[in-house]
C-alpha cells in the first residue's frame, strides 16, 4: 500500500463512503483528535505497569479505532435507502461500556476514598494518564458538537465520556501502585 496518495495536497481529505470534505472540517478533527487520544494511550501501555493494564489498554486502543471509524463515516452514505448498512463499520456497544465501567469499580476499590480534586502529575506514568484523559475531554467534546450536527450511534459519545472517568481512575491507581504523591488541590481561603 503506497503511503502517499496526493489526493489531500488542495486541503480535503476522504471519508468512509468517499464524501471530501476540508481538512479542518469539525468530523476530521473529531476523529483526529481520537487518533491523537490513541497514540497517548500508546504512550501509557509502553509504560512498566501490570499486564492487566496493558491488555486493557490494547482493548481500548482497539475500540478507538471503531470510535474514529463512526467519526469518519458519512452518515448520508453509511445506510442505503433500503435501511441496510453500506459499509461494514463495527459499532460500540454497551458491554464495551460495560467493561470500562468494571475496571472503574474494581480499580476504585482499592483506593483511598476521593476527597478533592488532586492535581495533575506525582509521576511520568501517571501524568501521561492524565493527559491522555485530556485528549479524551477534548474528543468527547468534538464528538458531541458532531453530534448535534450529524447524529451517530450514542455508544460512541458514551463510550469517550466513560473513558475519561476510566483514564482519571487508572491515573489514581497508579499513584497508588506506584507509590507516588497525590497532592490534592484545596482552594486558597481568602485573608
Amino acid at each position: 500500500m503506497k503511503i502517499y496518495t496526493k489526493t489531500g495536497d488542495k486541503g480535503t481529505t476522504a471519508l468512509f463512503g468517499g464524501t471530501r470534505v476540508p481538512k479542518h472540517h469539525i468530523r476530521i478533527d473529531s476523529y483526529g483528535t481520537v487518533d491523537e487520544l490513541n497514540s497517548h494511550i500508546g504512550l501509557i501501555r509502553d509504560q512498566q505497569i501490570d499486564q492487566h493494564h496493558k491488555d486493557m489498554l490494547i482493548a481500548i486502543q482497539d475500540r478507538l479505532f471503531t470510535v474514529g471509524a463512526t467519526l469518519a463515516t458519512d452518515p448520508k452514505k453509511a445506510i442505503l435507502k433500503s435501511g441496510k448498512e453500506r459499509l461494514n463499520i463495527p459499532k460500540v456497544s454497551l458491554e464495551d461500556i460495560q467493561r470500562l465501567e468494571n475496571e472503574i469499580d474494581q480499580m476504585n476499590a482499592s483506593l483511598p476514598e476521593m476527597t478533592h480534586f488532586v492535581l495533575p502529575g506525582g509521576h511520568q506514568t501517571v501524568s501521561f494518564c492524565h493527559i491522555a484523559r485530556c485528549v479524551c475531554r477534548r474528543a468527547e467534546r468534538l464528538a458531541s458538537a458532531l453530534n448535534d450536527l450529524e447524529p451517530f450511534p450514542s455508544e460512541t459519545l458514551m463510550y469517550l465520556n466513560r473513558l475519561s472517568d476510566y483514564l482519571f481512575v487508572l491515573a489514581r491507581k497508579l499513584s497508588h501502585d506506584l507509590q507516588a504523591d497525590e497532592i490534592q488541590w484545596i482552594p486558597k481561603k481568602e485573608s
